[in-house]
């Protein structure tokens, strides 16, 4: 998967010059917590955060009359309070190469831009979530899960499927994971059926160790 499948595209953006009370009620507007900044020609100059902007405005306004208060209000500006240095990546960027960026800098936000350093969308925590993490967990997708011990390899894999071919159960997910205890890689799949207890029943005869995970229960589609 590539950032431009998961990025969210619809940017709102400010520019250095732009009023910082101005970036905060865009914040709060669009309900979103970073803007990036760009200057007269569209250039990324920076990422303003709702962290900055709160720890800025009541500075400005500690111990001031209205009216200087709003003309403190008036000379700060997203170019004043923002952070220059963003990290960025492009829109071909692959999903891993991104996260492992955000990670290596403990950052939850990037910024995705062109070739003339131009956003054009980002990527957050919450992209990475909903777009990647939500659906190999099978959330929102209907199903039981089972988490089969010590099935990582691709002959086991292949026994495993064939099982659930022969049972005419629909495979929903199927992920590898590796046990934090065993150090070996379980597998772990999401089927859709009414009843999952006789695919459990011919893999335990196989000599696999089964569990079935609890889950929130999704309906099943009728003739399943």
């Amino acid at each position: 998967m590539y950032v431009k499948e998961f990025m969210t595209a619809k940017l709102v953006t400010v520019t250095t010059d732009t009023p910082l009370a101005r970036a905060s009620r865009l914040l709060y507007a669009h309900r979103i917590r970073r803007l990036p900044v760009v200057d007269d020609d569209y250039t990324l100059v920076g990422i303003l955060g709702e962290r900055a902007v709160a720890s800025a405005l009541p500075s400005a306004t500690i111990g001031s009359s209205s009216k200087d208060m709003a003309q403190s209000l008036s000379q700060l500006t997203a170019g004043i309070v923002m952070h220059p240095e963003v990290l960025t990546v492009t829109p071909d960027t692959t999903a891993e190469g991104a996260m492992s960026l955000a990670q290596d800098n403990k950052v939850g936000c990037l910024v995705v831009v062109d070739e003339q350093y131009k956003p054009v969308g980002i990527v957050t925590t919450n992209d990475v979530i909903y777009r990647i993490l939500s659906p190999l967990l099978g959330l929102g997708k209907p199903g039981f899960r089972l988490h089969i011990c010590d099935c990582g390899e691709s002959g086991k894999i292949s026994q495993i499927t064939g099982l659930i071919e022969k049972h005419g159960m629909k495979l929903e997910v199927i992920h590898i994971d590796e046990s934090p205890v065993t150090r070996k890689n379980d597998l772990i799949v999401q089927v859709v059926t009414k009843d999952p207890e006789p695919l459990i029943s011919d893999l335990t005869k196989q000599g696999y160790k089964v569990e079935l995970r609890k889950r929130k229960s999704w309906p099943i589609p009728e003739g399943d």
